[in-house]
């Protein structure tokens, strides 16, 4: 039987028990790879597997070894080895569920970050699989708790995956110690010279079985991406969030860290967030997973490895909010969406910088990503207000308010304050000081003009695009829109103008472009930046350092004009015929027109913009 004419899966000899699974669970026909895998793993066939995830891998091994099991047999009949928690977690899940009719069949999950104590008293109890990462088991193979010695079918699952994370000796160890006669069937998205070294070495004979597809992602899945420039990523995060229908997302960023970090920042805004990462205990990781599953959060910031084999139905959205460092990584990222069949939505968050990445996925994907605009202020605030009538609605139809209208009736009558008035300071108090309404308008850009874009211009009129001028420039005004900084680091420390460039862009995640003049002195440096910063830039700077130095960011103003005054050398000194103290003849520390006041004055308000309202406190951060 060809796989042309496979079109159901009882066309397979497959136990009924399972066919009646299938059915409950609506499958209704095998995937390519299932269609081809499972009559040879029925017939005994070692086996080596290519194909993307999200093709069906799982049941096409499972579903096989199911129908080949000795029930009576207690001992460990089948092994998968997987190479993430998640994934051993999943794949066990998968078990379970096709063998939900078989009665007495056990399946265990053998993992690190959990107890020994339980895992060694199923596996005293019996079990018929074992799905588990590959260190773990090799403990129990050493303890003696897991022994191999029934062993029928091995299955390497991702074995490019467990390659790349370093497990490849520990997966040949374990290919060691199990019987010679064993089936084994080894499923890679890719092939590298040591997978097939491996696949020659210990499977017999084994045949190939290939799913070619048009491109490594679903065709399921809209991807678009945000050229990150000007506004800061969280801020362009949070429209999306606000203006996207999602079901449940998943984030991606590329440490553990930023998982925290990001989520705290989500939790704050009053979004349903929970970060998943290799440092959070087990446990907490399963039950983190279980909550996305049942709706009881709808966001999840994981690292890769992390979300590894995660598959929840309701994830409609993966964000790329740091790129990844490879193509695979990508199209396992938006994997998590658009699965069997469904519609699923990527976007990738992409710098300047990162535009050859960007270029080196849609040549893997052989798919283009178009550009996004990021919603306008105008709809963002008519979604707000119009979730703000409708928690009002809710709250009229749902709660016994009984005991707040004699409140309010009571304040009304006390104050001689209509209800309208005391409805508004509600609302006010419950907002707090957090701004109800957007103001910044995003940026607009086609991916044509973005892709132009790749270099700073040299032109020597563009003050933004000339990073480094004399010292003469240092009492230049900021051009429009742009604030001046002051940094402690300088020639002394060895610095030069890229360094500050490669931090701040980096660090901060303000595009480079953004970054305007930067004048470095012996032991300070000043840098313009654009002036309407988010608070949370100023957060993230706290922490750079640049040539081994913090930046010890500050508010360039009286202060630090004071204090580069001082450093200058006077050019002549006199006395002061009124009170005898000395004072230096600089013009520079002089007021010397009204343009300079007026400068002044313009400073004192970006302070108080950004909280500062005494026009010589410096601005420390």
């Amino acid at each position: 039987m060809t796989t042309e004419t496979v079109t159901a899966f009882n066309q397979l000899a497959l136990k009924n028990t399972l066919l009646n699974v299938l059915d409950e669970i609506g499958y209704e026909s095998p995937s390519p790879i299932q269609a081809e895998t499972i009559p040879l793993l029925l017939d005994g066939r070692d086996i080596i597997g290519q194909a993307q995830t999200g093709t069906g891998k799982t049941a096409a091994f499972a579903l096989p070894l199911l129908s080949n099991l000795d029930l009576k047999q207690k001992d460990p009949q089948v092994l998968v080895l997987a190479p993430t928690r998640e994934l051993a977690i999943q794949v066990a899940e998968a078990f379970q569920k096709y063998a939900s009719q078989i009665k007495g069949f056990h399946v265990l999950p053998v993992y690190g970050g959990q107890d020994y104590s339980g895992q060694i008293r199923a596996l005293k109890r019996g079990v018929h699989v074992v799905v588990g990462t590959p260190g773990r088991v090799m403990d129990h193979m050493r303890k003696g708790t897991l022994k191999l010695d029934n062993l029928k079918a091995l299955v390497l699952d991702e074995a490019d995956e467990m390659l790349r994370m370093g497990f490849i000796d520990d997966v040949e160890w374990v290919l060691e110690q199990t019987p010679s006669d064993r089936q084994i069937a080894l499923f890679s998205a890719t092939m590298p010279s040591q997978i097939r070294r491996i696949a020659t070495k210990y499977l017999n004979n084994p045949e190939q079985v290939t799913i070619k597809v048009k491109t490594t992602t679903a065709d399921t899945i809209r991807q678009r991406f945000w050229p990150v420039s000007g506004v800061h990523k969280l801020d362009a995060l949070t429209r999306i969030l606000e203006a996207e229908e999602f079901d449940a997302m998943i984030i991606f960023v590329r440490t553990k860290t930023a998982t925290v970090e990001l989520t705290e920042k989500l939790e704050a805004r009053g979004y349903s967030t929970a970060a998943i990462n290799g440092d959070i205990q087990q446990n907490q990781r399963e039950r983190t997973i279980q909550n996305l599953k049942n709706k009881k959060i709808d966001i999840l910031i994981a690292t890769d490895v992390a979300a590894r084999g995660l598959d929840v139905p309701r994830i409609s959205h993966v964000v790329n909010y740091d790129i990844p460092y490879d193509t695979e990584a990508y199209v396992h990222r938006i994997g998590r969406t658009g699965r069997a069949g469904k519609k699923g939505d990527a976007i990738l968050f992409v710098a300047p910088r990162e535009k050859g990445m960007l270029k080196a996925i849609e040549r893997a994907t052989k798919k283009p990503i178009e550009i996004m605009d990021l919603p306008s202020t105008e709809l963002i605030n008519d979604n707000r207000v119009a979730r703000f009538k409708q928690r009002i609605t809710d709250t009229l139809a749902n709660e016994n308010l009984e005991f707040f209208d004699n409140l309010i009736e009571q304040y009304e009558q006390e104050h001689n304050v209509p209800a309208k008035e005391i409805a508004s300071a509600l609302a006010k108090l419950l907002q707090g000081d957090t701004p109800f309404l957007l103001q910044n308008k995003p940026a607009r850009k086609s991916k044509e003009n973005w892709e132009r874009d790749d270099r700073p211009s040299r032109n020597k009129r563009d003050g933004s695009r000339r990073r480094e001028r004399s010292p003469r420039s240092e009492s230049a005004k900021p051009e429009e829109g742009m604030q001046r900084f002051r940094i402690e680091v300088g020639h002394n420390h060895k610095v030069k103008p890229g360094n500050i460039v490669g931090a701040i862009a980096n660090e901060a995640g303000i595009d480079s472009q953004y970054i305007g003049r930067i004048n470095i002195s012996d032991d300070y440096s000043l840098v313009d930046l654009p002036a309407d910063i988010p608070q949370e830039i100023f957060n993230d700077l706290k922490k750079v350092r640049v040539a081994g130095q913090p930046l010890k960011i500050s508010v360039l103003g009286k202060t630090e004009q004071n204090k580069k005054s001082r450093d200058k050398k006077p050019r002549h000194k006199s006395k002061d015929k009124k009170s005898g103290s000395k004072k230096y003849k600089d013009s520079d520390t002089q007021p010397k027109s009204k343009a300079r006041n007026k400068s002044k004055a313009k400073d004192n308000n970006r302070k108080k913009k950004f909280g500062d309202d005494q026009p010589r406190k410096k601005l420390t951060l």
